[in-house]
């Protein structure tokens, strides 16, 4: 008695089925590292077009976050797909190294008080910090898969950076978009610096509004002097700071008598203002209604101070809310600030840079803005002033970095003023490419609303501005020379020069005031830390030999349309007049399962290091490609689980075709014209596959490929075409021509979709790379997409097998329904009668129609016959399934009315007989 199960061409593969990618992966690591990977891959690439995606720096500052593995996974698969795709697609990391959350973290782990210690030592224990975490972000980003030059990334505190953009700040100076002036700008108390608008992010806040009586001091002709003018406010504690009243030049307002005073209320809202202030029961009349502009130049007296408070007209003023007049205090906002210069009214803000009143605003001296509130409230009661208050909670502006309420203060700051080069900056929105239409939308709006730049910080961690002041006239020295000589200085010794030598030491020689004197102090502010990001276009691009300026793409979050977009382009414009980047795409961010913003306090958070502990960093890289990253994105742990149950379909797909092709060579392949039709249809099958994912990755739409994979995979190959090639691959002779026109196949379907999943499970693609015989190069990463053949696309053939596949399945419903009313068990027990299928239009022989639906027998009935009563009908197509009758093969298991006609193997069907004879085993 033969042992017919060892006669079979069972699959042979030392290909895993369990990924064990923990700790397989770090193995591959090592080996990339050892071969030197990145630039084994860059060295193919010297002669191609490149493709530069540039960095933004994440802020060096911390462990990385799922925020970090999101963004660093989407720009690894851009770069692998585009180097596939046979670009030279150059990855230079990057880090963002100075700023204000350094200095807290240094100030917390310490227990230094930074006024205390000297500058020098603060910033080299700065330093030190970001040095700590740029190691352990670059192993971890590693740890994600991702393939950059991090033994030579760029870091804005590096000399060579920091020079550069010394000379981006010295060319704009030079152009006159530089300027110091005296403003209102968002200031953050608990930091003690100024911000700009990239840095502001707006939460919910509960503040006190406050209605207030102004009494007419001169109504000029036109208001009677006891009359009073009603302001409402949010911010009582810039009452002190008024100077004015503004009123909308064309709006109506009246003097209504009520509760035995005159109030001067806009016409529109004199009802609603009257309901607020408790006022709504009393009898009131209107005694006189004039247009905003006859009331220009009214003079009314501060409830607080022997202070004259100027009527006067500005267009910001709407009738949405309050009063229509708006207090105003030029010290303490910038619509305040415009109409204060117009009318020359004093630029007052009576407050210290930790927000405490000054001697100026007595009685309040010495008092924080916020705990003021109630004493200027207070205040404001006893003088008869107040008329209402009430508390409103709205949407109100916090420092992004310690998350606290900020203010806006007039200080002397320097700016870069937006609005010389705004319309060059908003024609080259104009001219890139967004990935993301609402992209464009979004960036254009807030360079059309957008005040001047901030650009200095009252902080200490960061690039000093390269300015001398004369000791004798305090003339700013900023020319050409003087900004070259101090990049020349950072070049070399870095910018903490500036902190370590005297301004005497550092000022060129020879340099003289134009008062003759030739004494010099130094600025002591630092450059905003958009200002070092957004010259990374100058510092890198332009200065590596390996890059190009401007960056074919920028990829990062959507909030960096305020931030890195935004400063990117606006240094670019004014030094070169043009934008960085020709496209821009942003992601949105990681939320829990249920669409919650990730917290500690919900506990909800997810660690990414911890998932590629217990997972791989393959499964978060596919669940990264399963996403439209372009809005924010869901993930738990069970949406991981799903991912990873993917990942285990794929895998024991690749694994399959791995066993069936132990025995394969490329030298065996069987010719395209030798190939059946459902071999070729696969391959035509495979052709669309490549063509959609090679688009869905030039498009940047990974989720595409990753659900067109699965699909592939799950459909086209396990549930089609592998279930019926198993009975030819196992059973038939190993070097028949039906056997090896499936490997054909099998192998070009390893080989093709090995290479499109290598941009996202690159640890999985290279494990399996390695498992190949006939390869010339250490890694898949080596390799470039290889475009299938024209041929493979057969429409009509398409069509056809369309065609069969919903015939078979209906045969496969039938044959499921079988099973469960226990008429058969295994499908090759069945013999089913085919009905309404016109199968003399179809080049099929009676075994490629058991094959399709992978029973023992088939009956094809005629179109004319009438299909019985018992059939599973769908359409046209009727499927009756009965039991196979005859014998089942011990080697084939098919059922079958010939066991043993082949005296030479009685034990076995004809066919198997043959083929046991052929084998020699007979």
């Amino acid at each position: 008695m033969l042992e017919f199960d060892k006669t079979l061409n069972l699959p042979q593969t030392d290909f895993p089925m369990r990924g064990n990618l923990p700790k397989r992966e770090p193995e591959m690591l090592r080996y990339w590292n050892e071969m030197d990977l990145y630039h084994s891959v860059q060295k193919t690439k010297m002669d191609k077009k490149k493709f530069i995606l540039h960095d933004g720096p994440p802020y060096a500052n911390g462990q990385t976050h799922l925020g970090h593995a999101l963004n660093k996974i989407i720009k690894d698969i851009i770069i692998k797909s585009r180097s596939m795709n046979g670009f030279d697609a150059p990855y230079v990391p990057g880090w963002d190294t100075h700023g204000l959350p350094i200095e807290n973290a240094i100030i917390k782990a310490q227990k230094l008080n930074r006024h205390e210690v000297s500058i020098v030592d603060f910033r080299k224990a700065c330093a030190d910090y970001a040095l700590k975490y740029i190691d352990l972000q670059r192993d971890q980003f590693l740890r994600f898969g991702v393939r950059g030059d991090f033994q030579n990334p760029y870091i804005t505190m590096d000399p060579s950076y920091e020079a550069e953009q010394i000379r981006v700040f010295g060319v704009m100076a030079q152009k006159g978009y530089i300027y110091k002036g005296f403003k209102p700008v968002y200031w953050c108390p608990s930091c003690e610096t100024a911000l700009a608008e990239a840095e502001i992010e707006y939460e919910t806040h509960t503040s006190p509004s406050i209605y207030v009586a102004f009494p007419v001091k001169d109504g000029k002709g036109v208001l009677s002097n006891d009359t009073e003018i009603v302001i409402w406010t949010t911010t009582p504690w810039t009452i002190p700071a008024n100077m004015g009243i503004a009123l909308g030049p064309d709006f109506d307002y009246s003097v209504v008598a009520v509760h035995g005073r005159k109030l001067l209320i806009a016409s529109e809202l004199v009802e609603s203002v009257l309901k607020d202030v408790g006022f709504a029961e009393e009898e009131h009349a209107i005694i006189a209604t004039y247009k905003g502009r006859e009331l220009e130049r009214a003079v009314a007296k501060h409830p607080l101070y022997e202070r004259d408070s100027l009527v006067v007209l500005g267009d910001h003023v709407t009738l949405d809310s309050g009063t229509g007049a708006v207090h105003t205090a030029p010290g303490h906002g910038m619509e305040d600030y415009l109409v204060g210069l117009q009318y020359d009214l004093d630029i007052f803000a009576p407050l210290d840079d930790k927000a405490r009143f000054t001697a100026e605003a007595e009685p309040f001296t010495g008092q924080f803005y916020a705990k003021a509130n109630p004493v200027i409230i207070e205040a404001l009661r006893e003088s008869g002033a107040l008329l209402a208050k009430h508390d409103l909670v709205h949407q109100y502006p916090h420092c992004w970095r310690c998350k606290n309420p900020v203010i806006y203060r007039a200080t002397e700051q320097w700016f870069a003023s937006i609005a010389l080069f705004r319309d060059e900056m908003l024609a080259q929105v104009e001219q890139v490419s967004w990935a993301i239409p609402w992209g464009k939308i979004r960036l254009h709006n807030m360079i059309a609303d957008r005040t001047d730049w901030c650009i200095s910080r009252q902080r200490t961690w960061g690039v000093p501005i390269p300015v001398f002041y004369c000791k004798q006239c305090n003339e700013a020295l900023l020319d050409e020379q003087s900004v070259e000589h101090v990049a020349e200085l950072f070049a070399t010794h870095g910018s903490q020069i500036w902190f370590e030598k005297e301004a005497d030491e550092l000022v060129p020689v020879g340099s003289t005031c134009s008062c003759g004197n030739t004494h010099f102090r130094k600025e002591t502010d630092i450059m905003d830390v958009w200002f070092d990001s957004g010259s990374s276009h100058m510092a890198v691009l332009r200065k590596r030999s390996d890059l190009a300026w401007p960056a074919d793409l920028y990829v990062e979050g959507s909030d960096q349309y305020r931030g890195w977009f935004n400063s990117s382009l606006s240094t670019a414009v004014a030094v070169m007049g043009q934008a960085p980047y020709r496209q821009v795409l942003s992601h949105g961010f990681a939320v829990d399962g249920d669409g919650r913003k990730m917290s500690k306090s919900l506990g909800n958070g997810i660690d990414p290091i911890q998932v590629i502990e217990q997972m791989g960093a393959d499964i978060l890289r596919l669940w990264v490609s399963s996403v439209d990253y372009r809005s924010d994105v869901r993930i738990s742990n069970l949406i991981l689980k799903q991912v990873s149950e993917v990942y285990r379909k794929i895998r024991n797909t690749f694994r399959f075709l791995l066993g069936n092709l132990s025995d394969f060579s490329d030298a065996q392949r069987v010719s395209y014209e030798q190939l059946r039709d459902i071999d070729r249809y696969l391959l035509d099958r495979l052709y669309r596959l490549q063509e959609k994912c090679m688009d869905a990755y030039e498009n940047y739409e990974f989720h595409v490929v990753y659900h067109a994979i699965q699909n592939f995979c799950s459909t086209e190959l396990s549930s089609f075409y592998l279930d019926v090639a198993k009975d030819t691959l196992y059973v038939d002779v190993v070097d028949s021509v039906s056997r090896r026109a499936i490997q054909t196949v099998l192998h070009q379907c390893l080989h093709t979709l090995l290479a499109l999943i290598a941009p996202i499970l690159t640890f999985t693609a290279d494990e399996i790379w390695m498992q190949l015989t006939e390869k010339d190069v250490q890694s898949i990463q080596l390799t470039e997409w290889v475009k299938l053949p024209e041929k493979y696309r057969d429409d009509a053939l398409a069509t056809t097998w369309d065609h069969l596949l919903a015939i078979r399945d209906v045969v496969l419903q039938a044959l499921e329904t079988a099973r469960s009313e226990k008429k058969i068990g295994q499908s090759l027990g069945a013999a089913i009668h085919l009905y309404g299928v016109d199968h003399t239009q179809v080049d099929l022989t009676l075994d490629d129609w058991k094959d399709l639906f992978i029973v023992s027998q088939i009956t094809l009935h005629s179109v004319e016959e009438e299909v019985p009563v018992e059939a599973l009908c769908v359409g046209a197509v009727g499927v009756v399934v009965t039991e196979a009758q005859g014998e089942k093969c011990p080697r084939c298991w098919h059922i079958r009315t010939d066991i043993g006609l082949d005296v030479r193997v009685p034990e076995v069907c004809p066919r198997c007989a043959e083929i046991l004879v052929q084998k020699g085993l007979v």
